[in-house]
């Protein structure tokens, strides 16, 4: 094996061994040693490779967001109303959650309250989402014709970010009381208004 590739295989496997840890169990139990024996690896390369746990544990996010948010283009890209992304995105939390993206997203935005350089990460990946959702909500307030002075884009953006990251942090606490009723609420409205715009 080269040596590039011998890097490019230590770096993957480095990562991979982070994103599970920090599902698992969470960055506060994970050490440059336990990551590196669960990824087979030396213990002296996280630091060659990557310089601090905080870089390797930022690339994780960064790395399994990418996966998520080119699924969440193509889902938004498709000649469907509204109404059936809407119920496609909602799904996307159970789905997320069962893959372990919420609890990476979770560790790290507790991780960087403490380190300014780690919470930029984290706001850029949270505007990267922003912005896939902004061109969905935008497309859906054209649809139905919805009153941006009352509704601006970002208004509704900021709203389906946080009652969303309401909802996820609850789940992962052990809560979801309301959470099917405000989604079956918001689903109801949804489907008046796909109603208008088809009548």
């Amino acid at each position: 094996m080269s040596d590039t590739a011998a890097k490019i295989e230590a770096r993957a496997a480095l990562l991979d061994a982070a994103e599970r840890l920090l599902i698992s169990t969470g960055y506060a139990e994970i050490s440059t040693r336990r990551l590196a024996e669960e990824a087979g690896v030396n213990h002296g390369l996280v630091h060659y490779y990557f310089g601090s746990m905080d870089e390797l544990f930022a690339q994780v996010l960064e790395r399994f967001t990418e996966r998520l948010i080119a699924r969440q283009r193509a889902m938004y890209a498709r000649d469907v109303p509204f109404l059936e992304k809407w119920r496609t995105a909602m799904s996307y939390l159970d789905e997320d959650l069962e893959s372990g993206y919420q609890k990476v997203w979770l560790e790290l935005q507790a991780l960087a309250w403490n380190k300014p350089a780690l919470r930029d990460r984290v706001v850029h990946v949270d505007e990267e989402w922003r912005a896939v959702v902004t061109e969905a909500i935008q497309g859906a307030v054209e649809a139905y014709d919805i009153d941006t002075d009352t509704f601006p884009v970002e208004a509704i953006v900021s709203l389906v970010a946080t009652f969303n990251l309401g909802m996820i942090l609850e789940r992962h606490s052990g809560v979801s009381t309301g959470h099917r009723e405000l989604l079956a609420a918001i689903d109801s409205w949804l489907q008046t208004l796909d109603v208008g715009v088809r009548s």
